[in-house]
């Protein structure tokens, strides 16, 4: 399966390294873009964030953020395929393409029962709704053309394959490098993978750890993301509670900056594309002291 340009030219524009940042859906739109700016002024790549029903709408934030920046790539992590139409997640992708040429990527999820079904829908058969999905929006009548990059959320083979044959790549969260590794496996060497890795620039592990646990809390309490760490390896005890000192450190990359280096590195020797790191913190201000810690290792200079 041959490297179509999109995906040569997204790999150009989104660098090595980028951002996702949950925690700016909280905030109002001028400290978003206040943020959008510094961590492009840092000299990463793309700047990332999820989306949840009625919680967000991720294209009027992206939109937020391109039009407080002049180069940095905003992508969506995930536009949950529960929040919309196919064909107006289409079209707000092909308008944001347009006003932003070559700064947009496009990440569809299924989300989580959990959160799905308190909107008051079902969930239920995430890979054939995906399918579907894809379906209705390449066959949408009188559709604009899909110019933005399209990826799947995606942990295990089933939807890594689907993100394969029907996508431009693959967006994974809360993963360790071997998952990475297993990811490319099934993408091949001509589709995007593009993982998230959790940090804390922190060297005393009981600070560290508890910093993290806030983190991973919230996710083994949904079962994709647990049914994945176990098919990695991870026993019933490790994704228990918050989890084992042994899970955490594996999602969650801690320490000197030199050392959380170190991670991402790990991910791009498994087969990433590009990296996103995840600060995690009290606020939104203490993760872009974190990411400026980083930068001079990943980007250089502060341009």
């Amino acid at each position: 399966m041959a490297e179509s340009q999109t995906v040569t030219d997204a790999r150009q524009a989104l660098g090595p390294t980028g951002v996702w940042l949950g925690a700016l859906s909280r905030e109002p739109a001028a400290s978003q873009r206040a943020a959008a700016a510094r961590i492009e002024q840092l000299g990463y790549g793309s700047l990332w964030q999820g989306e949840g029903v009625g919680r967000n709408d991720i294209f009027v934030q992206e939109a937020v953020w391109l039009g407080a920046t002049s180069r940095i790539v905003a992508g969506a992590g995930i536009a949950n395929i529960w929040a919309r139409h196919p064909a107006t997640a289409r079209a707000a992708a092909a308008a944001l393409a347009d006003a932003w040429p070559g700064r947009f990527v496009l990440g569809l999820g299924v989300s989580h029962a959990p959160l799905v079904d308190r909107t008051g829908q079902t969930y239920q058969r995430p890979l054939e709704r995906m399918r579907e999905y894809l379906d209705d929006m390449d066959g949408t009548p009188d559709a604009p053309p899909a110019t933005a990059p399209r990826v799947l959320a995606a942990l295990r083979p089933r939807m890594l394959e689907l993100a394969r044959d029907r996508t431009d790549g693959a967006h994974t969260y809360f993963v360790p490098p071997e998952h990475t590794a297993q990811a490319r496996a099934v993408l091949g060497p001509d589709r995007l993978l593009i993982p998230e890795q959790a940090v804390v620039v922190e060297t005393n592990p009981t600070v560290a750890r508890e910093t993290a646990r806030r983190h991973t809390a919230g996710y083994l309490a949904l079962p994709n993301y647990v049914n994945n760490l176990k098919r990695l390896g991870f026993t019933d005890e490790d994704v228990a509670g918050a989890g084992s000192d042994h899970l955490v450190d594996s999602i969650v990359a801690w320490g000197e900056p030199a050392q959380i280096v170190r991670r991402l590195h790990a991910h791009r020797e498994a087969g990433a594309d590009h990296v996103l790191i995840q600060p995690l913190g009290a606020d939104v201000k203490d993760a872009l002291g974190q990411l400026e810690e980083l930068a001079p290792l990943l980007t250089g200079p502060a341009r």
